[in-house]
């Protein structure tokens, strides 16, 4: 928004599982309180979940998303791939849905909607 270029890393040959803020709230709101399984030399102390859409999105689709929401073309400038960086990744939430009956289903375009609307009206 202020019209300063982003790094756009790979040439922009990535995929991330982008969540909305909403359905990691809930994914955490839903564990919070959970007691793991077993009791005893057994039990299990605690359990660790992935919160996330499990969906990769093209990078590229993504900032085309949010210039539409934003209502403003990105300045990019595309670099190569960072060291130690991957072209993808994504979260795998089937212990999340099996515990708590919740996965992440927010679209790309509702969160990044939601998103802009929030930006603007609380930056701009």
């Amino acid at each position: 928004m202020e019209g300063k270029p982003i790094n756009v890393f790979n040439n922009g040959n990535m995929r991330r599982d982008f969540t909305f803020v909403d359905d990691i709230v809930e994914g955490i709101i839903r564990v919070m309180g959970r007691v793991p399984d077993g009791d005893g030399k057994d039990a299990i102390p605690a359990m660790i979940y992935n919160i996330g859409n499990g969906a990769p999105v093209q990078l590229m689709d993504f900032v085309q998303v949010l210039e539409n929401a934003l209502g403003r073309k990105a300045i990019i400038h595309y670099a190569p791939m960072q060291p130690g960086d991957v072209c993808a990744t994504w979260a795998d939430c089937t212990a999340l849905e099996r515990d708590t009956g919740f996965r992440p289903r927010t679209a790309l375009a509702d969160g990044i909607r939601a998103f802009a609307d929030w930006y603007k009206n609380y930056y701009c």
